[in-house]
């Protein structure tokens, strides 16, 4: 008799062990799934006859990602540049939990050229090979400034 309780207890522990992990689990993919945002909100504003031909983009990617992004600018004015694009390895970006700062891990060479006066919309992207993602650069070209 007690190798027949013995044996339905090793059934029962082995069912509740196949069994467990499909009922209440989440799938493996969402619990590793990369979760990242863009942050980037640049603004500038710059005289029509001289535009701003030495500055930075920055921004900052937030989250978790397990594969490269590459992020950079396009949809600029014409004439304007930034010919390059910034990569960042697989990683994590938290926001400090005692002052809620968030790390800027994104530099992007920018040259804004001289412009007739107006607002401009240019892009900042980010893209891990499977999603992009962007934010809005704003070039106000203006006397005011």
């Amino acid at each position: 008799m007690k190798k027949t309780c013995r044996g339905a207890g090793l059934l029962v522990g082995l069912a509740s062990v196949i069994a467990l992990p499909l009922v209440g689990a989440a799938p493996a993919s969402a619990v590793e799934a990369d979760t990242w945002t863009l942050h980037g909100g640049n603004q500038y504003c710059v005289k029509p006859d001289r535009g701003w031909p030495r500055t930075y983009a920055v921004g900052a990617v937030e989250g978790t990602w397990s594969s490269t992004i590459t992020a950079g600018l396009r949809k600029l004015p014409a004439g304007s540049t930034s010919d390059e694009v910034s990569t960042l390895a697989p990683g994590t970006n938290v926001r400090d939990p005692e002052d809620g700062g968030l790390t800027i891990n994104i530099w992007l060479p920018l040259s804004i050229a001289p412009a007739p006066a107006g607002t401009y919309t240019a892009e900042f992207w980010a893209d891990d090979g499977k999603v992009t993602q962007t934010d809005v650069v704003t070039i106000k070209v203006s006397e005011e400034c």
